[in-house]
């Protein structure tokens, strides 16, 4: 079945290259763009179909041989054949992950969004935790994480913050960590030793370009006031915060980062098309959900996905059932591990489903 499957897909891309060979292909400028791209995309699956396709040949002949009276050759293709084998089902895996439908979201930068749940003041708390470990984990990865906005508490938490984050390949490492994430420890705000759980929530979105969709600018409410918060030299002395309002879905969004007015507005611009094109986003992913409701990537927000247990220096990820005792590490930005396991989880059941 695979066999088969491989061998259309090569047929296929035999068909396009034959196309784009004739003298009259590109009298269709839209078929022949498209049938370019599609040439490209399939060009690096088919040279290991290719491979792969040599090498059962070669297997064919081996069991022919075994088959055969030549006790000599026979002794010959015995040697080569668990090799061969060996190439031949390591290709299919590799053809298997190529055929993966690719996230057409996975090269974009994204907004992250924190913000505190249940467990009052140490649930702020814990969402500066997160904000720091996110940080830490972009520095490491070489990206751009500018803070847009941040409400902070008295003594240092975090009740929400908005975060643009900006470099290679951002979407997809970051794009498992919507949902819910839990801590277990004793509150900086007791001097008991009761260990309390609290939580806070993590919105990924991958930013929307300007072809992804077009404001009205007669649909936007855009104020200015003076910035507050802790660090900034500029804060309550100029009215270059800005808040624009986007009245058709009342989506709004604040930025305070830059002393700029000028500078402010575009990134809250940035950040209100990523906030409008999720919104639109959602039904179709509540759609998709059902259909890939074992996928580590589903978008489900509302669920409990990773809890980070101080007393045991352990952080466990629900959806994968992995658990890690270097909980230090991680606050760190040492993310990898879980994240790699993530992405090979969603892979196998990505993998299967286009079976």
């Amino acid at each position: 079945m695979f066999t088969e499957k491989v061998k259309s897909i090569k047929s296929a891309y035999d068909e396009l290259t034959q196309f784009l060979s004739q003298p009259d292909a590109m009298d269709d400028q839209d078929k022949w763009r498209e049938s370019l791209k599609k040439q490209a995309e399939l060009a690096p699956i088919v040279e290991k179909i290719d491979e792969y396709l040599r090498a059962q040949k070669e297997l064919n002949e081996i069991d022919d041989i075994l088959n055969s009276d030549d006790k000599e050759m026979i002794e010959l293709a015995k040697e080569e054949l668990n090799p061969l084998k060996e190439k031949s089902q390591s290709l299919e895996e590799e053809i298997k992950v190529l055929l993966i439908p690719k996230d057409e979201n996975d090269d974009k930068n994204v907004v992250l969004e924190i913000r505190a749940g249940t467990g009052g003041e140490e649930a702020a708390l814990f969402g500066m935790v997160l904000l720091r470990m996110y940080m830490y984990y972009a520095e490491k990865n070489k990206w751009t994480a500018e803070i847009m906005d941040i409400s902070e508490t008295d003594i240092g938490g975090c009740k929400e913050a908005t975060v643009l984050i900006s470099g290679r390949n951002v979407y997809s490492r970051l794009k498992f960590e919507s949902g819910g994430h839990r801590v277990q420890r004793v509150p900086e705000t007791e001097s008991g030793g009761r260990i309390h759980t609290s939580a806070a929530t993590v919105v990924i979105m991958p930013e929307a370009e300007d072809v992804d969709y077009d404001i009205n600018p007669a649909d936007l409410r855009i104020d200015t006031y003076r910035a507050s918060g802790a660090g900034g030299q500029h804060v309550n002395k100029t009215s270059s915060a800005i808040r624009i309002i986007h009245e058709p879905t009342g989506i709004m969004v604040t930025c305070q980062d830059e002393k700029s007015q000028t500078k402010n507005k575009a990134k809250a611009m940035r950040v209100l098309k990523t906030r409008i094109m999720d919104m639109l986003e959602g039904e179709k992913n509540q759609e998709r959900a059902a259909e890939r409701k074992g996928l580590v990537g589903s978008g489900d927000r509302s669920g409990r996905i990773r809890t980070y247990n101080y007393p045991q220096g352990r952080v466990t990820d629900h959806r994968i059932n992995l658990t890690l005792y270097k909980l230090d590490a991680v606050l760190q930005g040492d993310l990898d591990e879980i994240i790699e396991a993530l992405i090979i989880e969603d892979r196998q059941a990505r993998m299967e489903g286009n079976e």
